[in-house]
């Protein structure tokens, strides 16, 4: 049930003072927007399967230099299988060309035969590029890499979405190639690219360093399952900026699994987001997410807005987070902290304090809710130059915030 007033019961409270806000959490490094690097060679499209030509350009160039795909006259479009980025070599893909996934499961299989199925964890697929304890890589260009997460697989008569759709009604994990994968690897740029139609997720950085999104598009419809827009694991100094998201899960999430390390240092300057479920740190957050910087942020149509979800399986601390300049209109739950997100099972806690919201616009009936019931003490958030709907409702629980 949600409250239109605050509830005498709940821990509720307003200070007058002037608010001084915290040092701002930001991306350690000097980002600037990128530049395109000079290609080393250019393969043409020939609207085929060109996996082994793309994986030999790379392989055979120069380090600081990229590997470009072109056009060929009319033809624009190279098929691929699961393709591995070298080290210091980086990809552009022209203005008008495109980068499509092969719609068949088996090309993406692991060797554990799962990719296309619910057996197993999940893991069961290649993606389809991966870099991978590389370093100074990247993918550029005004083209498209298509997933055709929404076209029946040649060998499985289901699209990668109706994979999805099946493992939700099942309580399963479907196993699904994620478009771009980036592990262990630092100074890795995405810019000017447009991805879309993920079979799973469109980009995950996991344990990696320094890494510049600037600029790039995600267009994927808001019914596809699991296809989130840049998902942060684990990874520090990041900074995310001028793109636009709209997808059919999290815009962009932030987590930290226990055991793989904390995630630090980003900053998020000047996006929109249109379908999704918004702005998330979590549901990981065990190893702790800390200095996360958000200013200029336009949401559109995402089911939730600023979101931070975690649960008794995998929370932890959660601090230094600041929302600034934000603006969402047509959005179901424009604030979020919530403790029980799936109410799964497990011993840890939630600790999220010092989280700041200035300069919040929100246009629209919305809720607002912060629940504290698995917090090791009352989430502690700052409210300032809050600009709220009359009829917002509120639904506040072990919290305490200062206005």
């Amino acid at each position: 049930m949600y409250f239109s007033k605050i509830q005498y019961h709940l821990t509720f409270i307003f200070l007058t003072s002037l608010y001084s806000p915290l040092s701002h959490a930001i991306d350690n490094r000097n980002v600037i927007e990128p530049t395109t690097p000079s290609a080393c060679t250019t393969v043409y499209a020939r609207n085929t399967v060109m996996t082994d030509d793309i994986q030999k350009a790379l392989n055979n160039c120069s380090v600081g230099k990229a590997v470009k795909l072109s056009n060929n006259g009319s033809m624009n479009l190279f098929l691929s299988g699961p393709i591995t980025m070298p080290n210091g070599v980086s990809l552009i893909i022209d203005k008008g060309t495109v980068l499509r996934a092969v719609n068949n499961a088996n090309t993406f299989d692991n060797g554990s035969k799962n990719c296309g199925t619910l057996t197993g964890d999940g893991k069961g697929c290649k993606a389809l590029i991966t870099f991978y304890h590389v370093s100074n890589g990247g993918i550029y260009g005004k083209g498209e890499i298509d997933g055709q997460g929404g076209q029946i697989l040649n060998d499985k008569m289901l699209s990668w979405w109706d994979l999805a759709q099946q493992a939700k009604s099942s309580s399963q994990n479907q196993n699904a190639p994620r478009l771009i994968q980036v592990e262990s690897s630092e100074n890795i740029k995405l810019y000017q690219i447009t991805l879309k139609n993920a079979p799973k997720f469109h980009a995950v950085f996991s344990r990696s360093s320094g890494i510049t999104v600037w600029n790039i598009k995600i267009n994927t419809p808001a019914n596809a399952r699991n296809t989130d827009g840049l998902d942060f694991m684990s990874s520090n100094n990041v900074t995310v900026a001028s793109s636009n998201i709209s997808t059919g899960d999290d815009n962009i999430a932030i987590k930290a699994s226990g055991g793989s390390g904390s995630s630090t240092d980003m900053s998020f300057l000047n996006n929109i987001f249109g379908s999704g479920h918004g702005f998330s740190i979590g549901s990981e957050t065990k190893d702790g997410v800390y200095n996360i910087y958000v200013n200029g942020l336009t949401m559109k149509g995402t089911d939730n807005g600023l979101r931070i979800k975690g649960d008794r399986s995998q929370s932890g601390e959660v601090s230094n987070i600041q929302y600034n300049n934000v603006n969402m209109s047509n959005v179901k739950n424009s604030i979020i902290m919530d403790t029980v997100y799936e109410n799964k099972s497990g011993s840890t806690k939630a600790n999220w304090h010092d989280v700041i919201y200035n300069e919040i616009t929100v246009f629209g009936q919305s809720n607002i809710i912060f629940n504290g019931t698995n917090a090791i003490a009352p989430l502690k958030a700052t409210m300032t130059n809050m600009h709220l709907p009359d009829n917002i409702m509120w639904n506040i629980k072990n919290t305490n915030i200062n206005k």
